[in-house]
């Protein structure tokens, strides 16, 4: 089974250490992994995304134009990446800061409010992890044994001590992840 996941957002919301953490786990798993990152120069607010692979079999490529996953954090990815999500696909995304909702009715889409989330946890920096829950959620595709060993390896010893608030983000999200139908969806079901 291949995993193709784009995450997406602003610099600075976690988007490149997510990936690497999805990417670690995979490893941890004995899956071939690929992750590409890829943002500006300006890093902290400009637009940040990066493209995960997790497979059972070698990964020829990772460059890709489609995708079975999109973990949108603002409209701007929204905006460049939801046409690249392949049909029967997964949109994840956070509503804060968003004007124009997906539309696509060919793909699942599923909300998480990570911004009030991370809020009401009293720690914006786990927004992230909240996210990263609510794929996990949707899309188990590894354990979260593996990913908190991700995480572990990919915070610097000084951060250790995070790591059980990084946890309950990731539980928090799972929780909180609900099914999204946009207006076109909507408007086919009653028709």
């Amino acid at each position: 089974m291949t995993q193709e996941i784009i995450i997406a957002g602003f610099g600075g919301q976690g988007v490149l250490s997510m990936g690497k953490i999805l990417a670690y786990s995979g490893m941890m798993q004995g899956e071939e992994v690929s992750w590409m990152p890829s943002y500006g120069p300006e890093m902290r607010g400009g637009t940040a995304n990066v493209t995960v692979i997790l497979s059972d079999d070698r990964i020829s490529s990772p460059y890709l134009k489609l995708y079975d996953t999109a973990i949108i954090l603002n409209q701007q990815s929204l905006d460049k990446f939801e046409s690249t999500i392949k049909p029967g696909g997964v949109l994840i995304y956070d509503p804060q800061g968003i004007t124009h909702h997906p539309s696509r009715t060919d793909i699942d889409i599923y909300q998480v409010e990570g911004h009030k989330l991370a809020s009401e946890m009293g720690n914006r920096k786990v927004f992230n992890m909240i996210v990263l829950g609510a794929f996990l959620k949707i899309k188990p595709i590894v354990d979260l044994d593996n990913v908190m060993e991700g995480l572990k390896r990919s915070l610097p010893d000084r951060y250790h001590h995070l790591l059980p608030l990084n946890e309950d983000a990731i539980r928090k999200g799972m929780k909180s992840v609900i099914d999204y139908k946009s207006e076109n969806q909507l408007m086919s079901e009653q028709h």
